[in-house]
């Protein structure tokens, strides 16, 4: 999860995390448009054997331009196709209709909800769990 506010020492301690050799269990990509503008970010973690989770943002300004779901159908085909994973998942805060939308247009179903699932900031938040299977990719 983002956090929030997102600060500069927030994006330092990210990418010191998503760039370090030595953790293999995740993949972290920049999204960008053809023309090379920048649309966000999206990763690809290992949470358990066969299930892999992803986190994403998108800038504020791209948003609503179907950059995100694309993205995440297009990671998660790859997923299904080259590692092979039986699960991917996804959880989006209660209230993130953004996300939320993002995760229905890739086609992620929502199972339910995680209470006090996430420490954002010294408050205990839910997070909504999403889920996709290799054949319900659209």
């Amino acid at each position: 999860m983002v956090p929030t506010p997102y600060s500069e020492a927030d994006a330092r301690t990210w990418l010191t995390q998503v760039t370090d050799p030595a953790i293999e269990d995740h993949l972290a990509l920049a999204m960008v448009t053809t023309d090379g503008d920048f649309v966000g970010s999206m990763s690809l973690f290992m949470v358990k054997p066969g299930v892999g989770e992803f986190g994403y943002w998108t800038a504020s300004e791209m948003r609503g331009r179907g950059y995100t779901p694309r993205a995440l159908k297009l990671l998660s085909r790859w997923t299904f196709d080259e590692l092979r994973l039986p699960r991917l998942q996804l959880g989006t805060l209660p209230g993130n209709a953004a996300s939320e939308r993002a995760a229905e247009k890739a086609g992620f179903s929502r199972e339910g909800v995680l209470r006090s699932y996430l420490d954002q900031r010294g408050e205990r938040r839910d997070v909504l769990m999403w889920s996709l299977l290799p054949g319900e990719l659209r």
